[in-house]
This record gives structure tokens, sequence and C-alpha cells, in this order.
């Protein structure tokens, strides 16, 4: 579903309200052994790297109809990647001081796109995790709730915590106050039917304050899914349930935001 803003909003002057839409994003897995873990956290360095990020992140400015004006990328040792990006809408806003000897060019937008990765494991539970945080920030009409499946879809998360948020305000021609325009009432409402038959979601919504926070997790669980190096089928009855108790547990305990005890 594509943001529509408010059709007979007429601003004076430039939109600006600005809209947040911020990820965490989780890959989950199991790697029994030593190797298999070191394995997994090179194989997510590699699967997301800077340079894939980038690429990533430039397909969300053009969804979105934002023009990058500058990226900046960096690879982490011994794991882990960051992508800083600066976009504008695509009709730039430019402050000329054309009196001065070499004219000086301000960008006045203030929009930019980030993600940050974080690999890891415990080496005594098997478990390893892989959580991309993605900031995108936009000034104007640009919205980036038209990245939200994009998303989603790239990154295909067994957990995604997702918040929206509309700051500052603009004002119509009449010089009245909008702290928002366009309607939204849950996050949900730009995820597509498919996308929404995959998760499990539940909302917390400060709708008086412009604040929409979103929890998916995966409701389908195929432990071939979540092992790394190994099949379902080279393991006992008893190894299944044991570490399909750990994914569990593990994954109940990010959606959630607490620990849970041992049963």
């Amino acid at each position: 579903m594509e943001i529509k803003p408010i059709k007979e909003l007429k601003l004076y002057g430039f939109n600006n309200l600005t809209k947040t839409l911020s990820f965490n994003m989780y890959d989950i897995c199991y790697a029994k052994s030593p190797e298999h873990r070191q394995a997994y956290i090179e194989y997510i360095d590699e699967e997301y790297n800077s340079e894939r990020l980038a690429r990533i992140l430039t397909d969300v400015a053009n969804i979105i109809g934002a023009h990058v004006l500058n990226i900046a990328k960096q690879d982490y040792d011994p794991q882990g990647a960051s992508v800083t990006m600066l976009v504008s809408e695509n009709q730039e806003t430019e402050f000329l001081l054309s009196n001065s000897p070499s004219a000086v060019v301000a960008h006045l937008d203030k929009s930019h796109i980030t993600v940050h990765t974080y690999p890891e494991s415990h080496p005594n539970k098997g478990i390893s995790t892989f959580r991309a945080d993605i900031d995108v920030s936009t000034c104007g009409k640009i919205s980036p709730l038209n990245a939200l499946n994009y998303l989603v879809t790239t990154f295909s998360s067994d957990i995604a915590i997702v918040d929206y948020r509309v700051r500052g305000f603009t004002r119509d021609l009449d010089g009245k106050k909008f702290f928002i325009d366009h309607k939204i009432n849950s996050i949900q409402n730009y995820l597509a039917k498919e996308k929404r038959e995959l998760y499990q979601m539940i909302d917390v919504n400060v709708y008086q304050e412009n604040i929409f926070h979103t929890k998916m997790i995966l409701r389908d669980f195929d432990l071939d899914n979540y092992l790394f190096g190994m099949a379902k089928k080279e393991l006992s009855p008893s190894e299944k349930k044991k570490i399909k108790l750990r994914l569990t547990k593990e994954m109940s305990e990010i959606f959630y935001g607490r620990n849970i005890p041992r049963v």
C-alpha cells in the first residue's frame, strides 16, 4: 500500500515534517560446532557486507523517490558493517549565496538512511543471531513507509521490530499547523497481504503522538530453516526437540523483549 498524502492539504512553504521508519531485524540459527558458528558469521559478513548494504539502501532511496547525495560505508573487523546515506527529495532544495565571489550551495534537505549489522553467537548454546538496525528518515513529502515491504522481503527476517514516527509540523496556506500529512493507524496498514499472513504481529501505538510500533515474528517453524552446517535428518529425535526448544526460546525472548526462565 503506497502512502498517500491528504489530498486537500496545500502548504505554505516547505513540508517540514520528519518521518522516520526504524527496524531491528533478526535472523536466528543453530550452529552446533565452533567451526559451524564461525562459518555462519563469515557467511553473514559476506551476504551483508557494506557493498551489498549500500545497494539495498540505494534501492530504498529509489523506491521512496529520494535522490542520493552521499554514501559512507564501512566493514568492521572481526565482523559487521555500516552504511550511511544522505538523501534528498528528487526536487532538491538548495540555497544559493549568489552575491559571493564563488557561489556556495547548501542542501537544506535533512533526510538519511542508515544500516548497521551485528552478527553474534553463543558458544554454550549453539545459538547464532544476525541483527540489522535500519533507519530511514525523510523530510518533506517523500515517505519511508513506501520501502517497508522491500526491506522486510530483502532481509527475510525471523523477527522484525518496527517503529514509525512523524515529528515536527507544517502549515497550510492559512497558517494552520499539521502534525501529520497522511492517514495511518498502524504500520500493518502498509504491509502487503502476503507479508501479514507470514507473521504474527502485535502493535503498541500512541496515536496522539504519531508514534507507531509493530513487532513481527514468523508464524511457521521448520527446523531445517534454522540449522547451519547440518540438516534435520542428521539429528536424533531428542536432539531435534532440544534444539527447537532453544531456538523458540531465543526467538520469544527477542520478540517479547525479556528473558524467559527455563521450563
